[in-house]
């Protein structure tokens, strides 16, 4: 069915008041977008930090409503809601309903990370190289929550993920993925041979996607709210988060791997690898660095 499309440009600061006022008066959904997207000054944001929404400075907010919604009555709704915001930027028009999320997963294709791994969408037919018996292969729905694979920051995790297995340092083993969002990096490490896997995520809309992918796939993901999360001990930890939440979190994520374990820290800009590697280095030896694109992984070995 058609829509009407609301459409307004806001700051970071001032958004949470414009959802709010828009959901009130019965907004069927609101979605954000990075206003200098068409400026070539885009920012990127991935996979939030545990405890962390972050968001662009300047924003596109759009907001569907039923096709027979009144614009101008809609309007004076918002103005008598929170008359302290600017409304008058605000743009409408006509949209035909499509099914974006089927969409996107149409342009989305198997992707292969190392050897064995491939991520391939629930709804394509497997390649051919993907149907070797040794293949590890994760059905994903990536339409829920962050991490498709799509992006250098997982594919470094998932690579390193492919390689452990390679080593022999996977097989019957404990995982932690510590931002979990789809559930993508704890997915393989099973179908890799991990004995079981856990996943951290303070987005319980990414929980939800990770039991999602994980009955998809056939197998079980524990998940936990950062507040729920049990203090145990894996001998592999993977976060791929943002580096301010890998400073913040250094404490905490080093007392989740046992002596002698192993860790990938992702979700690190170029540059900004040099402050993780000293703050890490006060658990971990062994400290590596890899790059793919402007984006860092850390990975290095838990001291006993």
């Amino acid at each position: 069915m058609p829509f009407l499309e609301l459409t307004l440009r806001c700051t970071e600061a001032t958004q949470p008041r414009y959802e709010n006022a828009l959901e009130d008066v019965g907004a069927l959904a609101v979605t954000l977008l990075d206003a200098d997207a068409d400026t070539g000054n885009e920012h990127a944001i991935l996979e939030p930090g545990v405890g962390e929404t972050p968001l662009w400075n300047a924003l596109v907010l759009t907001a569907l409503f039923p096709a027979e919604t009144n614009a101008l009555a809609l309007l004076a709704a918002l103005e008598a809601f929170d008359a302290g915001l600017d409304w008058s930027n605000a743009g409408f028009r006509a949209v035909e309903d499509e099914d974006w999320e089927r969409a996107w997963l149409d342009q989305f294709q198997p992707m292969q990370f190392g050897r064995r791994t491939w991520i391939v969408p629930w709804n394509h037919e497997l390649p051919a190289a993907a149907q070797a018996a040794d293949a590890a292969v994760v059905r994903l729905d990536p339409g829920l929550a962050f991490g498709s694979g799509t992006h250098p920051t997982t594919a470094l995790c998932l690579r390193w993920l492919d390689q452990l297995a390679a080593d022999g340092e996977l097989a019957g083993r404990s995982v932690l993925d510590f931002g979990c969002g789809s559930g993508i990096l704890a997915l393989a490490a099973l179908k890799l041979g991990a004995a079981n896997a856990a996943g951290v995520d303070n987005d319980p809309q990414a929980l939800l996607a990770t039991a999602d992918n994980g009955e998809r796939n056939g197998v079980h993901i524990a998940a936990y709210l950062p507040e729920d999360e049990p203090a145990a001990t894996y001998p592999v930890v993977v976060a791929n988060i943002l580096a301010s939440a890998l400073d913040a979190l250094a404490e905490r994520l080093a007392a989740r791997v046992a002596p002698g374990g192993r860790i990938a820290l992702s979700g690190i800009l170029h540059g900004q690898e040099g402050e993780l590697l000293e703050r890490y280095a006060a658990w971990f030896e062994q400290l590596q660095t890899a790059q793919d694109g402007d984006w860092m992984r850390i990975t290095g070995v838990r001291r006993a």
